[in-house]
């Protein structure tokens, strides 16, 4: 600011110089001084600060000679046209709804500053922290200026190294299993899972408590969880504290309740817990929310069953007593759903327990919470409750952040019987927002080919139907077992529902054609019989009752399923067909899962029909350990070839334990399976060698999470065998989802 005097003056005239577009009303209200006032260098620096700060102006200057106060002003540009330059990651969309600056805003140096961290700020929330952005300006006529942010995306932020510090009972592997984020390997190179995303990260500490909380440690918290990141900005190190404390058996439970006269006998058989088990928080929340809905069905329905944990540390040992309160008596106004851009309302309220004029109901909506999360559409899911101006009504606001959910998977593998294998696919798991699913897959090896595409409406007709269609096409070489090829393409219709959240159903159509092709001349004349194509079309339905508690790495719990299919609806094939299938899971020692199994089948031909080789049951390979694939069974005397059987029993049992390499992802096992298979239709005993009797084998085996994918090897001995059979004692399966 410059002043031509330092004492006040009396101002009879005032000019202003510079100005282009702003008017000079505007610049005179901002000083706020009029012909006859007093000025001082005071009041003219009062008035240089609000015009400075108004933006419009890069430079202000007031001058005072005699009577006359003169002000000076250079107005900042207009700015004509903005750009980005560089950004093939984010779309330029994003990048706009986050900057202030663009046409015909006015160009500060301080804004666009702002803008540039803004910019930086979203390259942050997408992984990408080494991201530079530089301003540059073309000057162009009539003060107008274009603005171009330059933008070096730099790479995305990969997560080097997961550690986890106070860590007993399970191995950085084990928890590492358990989050979302992983660490970088170069077979993740379609993955997302390597990046750095700090609402992953965080969401990973919730995992982690609940992993812990369902295995017996009520007390378990994470102290602390620190993202280090290197300093060329291109990677992290996540470090997580934790503290398990006591795992917990249940000594006793309780159901008592505060409600007079209600009589609770027969509401232990609603429990999901008992004395015996380990906690399991999973289980007690299941527990409150089947008290609470078989009390409903009494006509209790302002009720809240209260778990309440009473731990003895030092033997390790927890009574709950589930209590039974009286509940305040609030209806559910309205449930409001935000932040689904994608996604319809509907796919989300169908997954509520619980309706707008239905009592409100804790458990029912804590329930539904975890049904939205298990959607897997959704980064985050929160649900609060708003009070209305009634008080005996209550707002649900559902605050969801999407999340990709569509998937690109390659697999890379390697097995003594298949060789070489590729694996690869594409899964939409919420296409169009409607939470359907579509997919595709594809496979090829040394032996064989498969192609796969699916559809599934999990609410066919808005119900709760799971509908889908399946179309495939495989081609096997089965010479060195049987001496042909064989090829089959046909399409499944399904539909499937729940009874409960662990006993559900569901019933199939399919159409298939095989062909038997390729016969070698010298092949088992019961094979040669068989050449040519078949079409089968059959209906069949299975039963599921799942108490795992993980679906993918099980340690405890049971899953049964039975199934029957019959053929013969047209085609060439009349069979009536029944599969059984039985796992039990347990863990002792803490590090010890043990793991019994039993399946059997059974497959008949009817009005004269004989089953058809490709329907028949082998064991063998995968299926018995020690043995070669389908080198169990009935033989051809002359040819050797494999006939099949027309019933299977494999059952076995197997221990997975730590061999002190869990921190690079490798388990041990030993395993006895035992297996016996029927003989097929039709066969004459001078020709093909069959026994019924029991087979067995032992063995060992490694898993191992190579930088590569996972391994699996094993040693199998058959102990009891036919002279006949033939035998593996060593098989490799290696592959990975990329």
């Amino acid at each position: 600011m410059a002043a031509g005097t330092a004492d006040a003056a009396v101002v009879r005239q005032i000019k202003v110089d510079g100005l282009q577009r702003v008017e000079r009303e505007t610049v005179l209200s901002y000083v706020n001084v009029n012909p006859g006032d007093d000025v001082s260098p005071e009041k003219l620096n009062g008035a240089f600060k609000k015009l400075y700060t108004t933006g419009l102006f890069s430079d202000v200057s007031f001058d005072v000679k005699g009577d006359v106060l003169t002000i000076k002003v250079d107005e900042n540009p207009i700015i004509n046209k903005r750009f980005f330059d560089g950004n093939d990651k984010v779309d330029d969309k994003m990048l706009e709804s986050e900057v202030q600056l663009g046409p015909r805003s006015i160009y500060t140096t301080a804004k666009v500053q702002e803008d540039v961290q803004r910019i930086l700020n979203i390259y942050k929330r997408v992984g990408r922290y080494a991201a530079a952005v530089e301003p540059k300006v073309i000057k162009r006529d009539q003060n107008r200026v274009d603005l171009i942010y330059e933008i070096d995306e730099g790479p995305l932020a990969k997560i080097t190294k997961i550690n986890f510090i106070g860590n007993k009972h399970y191995s950085d592997s084990d928890l590492q299993g358990e989050i979302l984020s992983k660490e970088t390997r170069w077979w993740r190179i379609f993955s997302s899972s390597e990046n750095y995303d700090p609402e992953k990260s965080n969401y990973d500490k919730e995992l982690l408590r609940r992993f812990y909380n369902n295995h017996g440690y009520a007390d378990f918290r994470v102290v602390s969880s620190v993202a280090e990141l290197s300093p060329d900005s291109q990677s992290f190190v996540i470090t997580t504290v934790l503290e398990e404390g006591v795992r917990y058996k249940i000594k006793k439970v309780n159901i008592t309740s505060e409600i007079p006269d209600m009589n609770t006998a027969g509401l232990a058989d609603d429990l999901d817990i008992e004395a015996g088990d380990w906690y399991n928080a999973a289980k007690v929340e299941k527990s409150v929310y089947a008290l609470t809905e078989e009390l409903g069905k009494r006509g209790y329905a302002f009720v809240e069953v209260e778990p309440e944990l009473d731990r003895n540390m030092q033997t390790g040992e927890m009574t709950i007593n589930f209590r039974i309160k009286e509940g305040a008596r609030v209806f559910i106004n309205r449930i409001n759903i935000n932040g689904n851009s994608r996604t319809y309302d509907e796919v989300i309220r169908r997954e509520f327990r619980i309706s707008e004029g239905d009592a409100f109901n804790a458990a029912k909506i804590r329930a539904s919470r975890r049904n939205i999360e298990n959607l897997n559409y959704f980064s985050k899911v929160d649900i609060e409750t708003q009070p209305t101006s009634d008080d005996n009504k209550a707002d649900i606001n559902v605050n969801v952040t999407e999340k990709s959910t569509g998937y690109f998977n390659v697999g890379l593998g390697y097995s003594t019987v298949n060789g070489a294998l590729v694996r690869t696919g594409v899964t939409e798991n919420n296409f169009m927002g409607k939470g359907q699913q579509l997919g595709f897959d594809l496979g090829i090896s040394e032996r064989s080919q498969d192609y796969n595409i699916n559809f599934t409406e999990p609410y066919f007709l808005n119900r709760p139907l799971s509908a889908g269609v399946d179309l495939f096409k495989n081609e096997t070489d089965y010479q060195d077992e049987a001496s042909y090829d064989e090829d089959t393409m046909g399409g499944r219709l399904r539909l499937g529902w729940k009874y409960t959240d662990d006993f559900y159903q569901s019933v199939r159509y399919t159409l298939r054609q095989d062909e038997i092709k390729n016969v070698h001349p010298s092949a088992s004349v019961y094979i040669q019989e068989e050449e040519g194509k078949y079409v089968g079309s059959s209906v069949g339905q299975t039963l599921y009752y799942d108490k795992r508690d993980n679906a993918v790495d099980p340690k405890e719990g049971y899953f049964l399923s039975f199934g029957n299919d019959v053929a013969g609806l047209g085609g060439d094939e009349k069979y009536l067909k029944f599969d059984v299938k039985a796992y039990w899971y347990d863990t002792f020692f803490d590090y010890y899962t043990l793991k019994l199994f039993a399946n059997g089948g059974y497959i008949t031909g009817y009005d004269d029909e004989n089953v058809r080789l490709s329907q028949r049951y082998f064991l063998g390979g995968s299926t018995m350990r020690g043995f070669d694939s389908a080198g169990i069974g009935a033989r051809d005397k002359y040819t050797n070839d494999a006939l099949g059987g027309n019933w299977m029993i494999y059952s076995g049992a197997e221990v997975m334990f730590p061999i002190g390499l869990d921190e690079v992802g490798i388990k041990g096992r030993t395993f006895v399976d035992v297996g016996m298979l029927g003989k097929p239709d039709d066969v004459s005993y001078k020709i093909v060698e069959y026994s019924d009797k029991p087979r067995v084998s032992v063995g060992f085996g490694f898993s191992w999470l190579s930088p590569m994918g996972k391994i699996d090897i094993d040693f199998g001995f058959p102990v009891v065998k036919e002279d006949y059979d033939e035998t593996e004692v060593f098989r490799l399966n290696f592959g990975t989802s990329l």
